[in-house]
């Protein structure tokens, strides 16, 4: 199966990203690219003790930088951070290069899956429920925006969602299977 474009997940933190996106770029034999990562190897420390240090105008700047950079490299899928939709730019950079994905998830679902992960900068409050409720509130409408398929991820398993954004992409047209000797013939 190939595909012409890269594919990008965008979402709240612990909506699957990075877990559906190594999945999905397996699944369509294409590289796949961690947004977070990319920036981490770059700056040689965590996210968190950047955004720490540098605060978060410096860590937008750096995401920005290599939205732009990965997504004119070769066809991927691209786990994106939670805010990459921040900036205008940044939707615009990843719907002009590619299609975007929003793993769509429930602030409660969300806080089921990360309330005991230390490494989410913008959840080490107080009230991370009450935080990723205010998130969602902002960037939800962002993400839709942004979004060309958007994926309830509720609870299926990762395999169920990395099908379901296959199937979007091949009832949009933008998966091409190659073709056997046998259909060949």
């Amino acid at each position: 199966m190939s595909l012409a474009t890269s594919v990008f997940l965008v979402g709240l933190p612990g909506s699957g990203k990075s877990t559906v996106g190594r999945q999905l770029a397996r699944r369509l034999g294409l590289p796949f690219v961690d947004v977070d990562q990319a920036i981490e190897a770059r700056i040689g420390c965590s996210i968190r003790t950047f955004f720490e240090q540098e605060g978060e105008q410096a860590f937008r700047d750096l995401e920005a930088a290599v939205i732009d950079e990965v997504s004119q490299g070769p066809t991927s899928v691209i786990s994106t951070g939670g805010g990459a939709v921040l900036r205008p730019e940044n939707r615009q950079c990843m719907r002009r290069r590619g299609h975007v994905v929003y793993l769509r998830s429930s602030p409660d679902e969300l806080y089921r899956r990360v309330r005991h992960d230390r490494n989410r900068p913008l959840l080490q409050v107080d009230d991370p429920m009450a935080k990723l409720r205010e998130l969602h509130a902002q960037r939800h409408p962002l993400y839709t925006q942004a979004a060309h398929f958007t994926i309830d991820t509720g609870r299926p398993s990762v395999a169920t969602l990395v099908n379901m954004i296959v199937m979007q992409l091949e009832l949009a047209g933008l998966t091409h299977r190659p073709a056997t000797d046998a259909n060949s013939a």
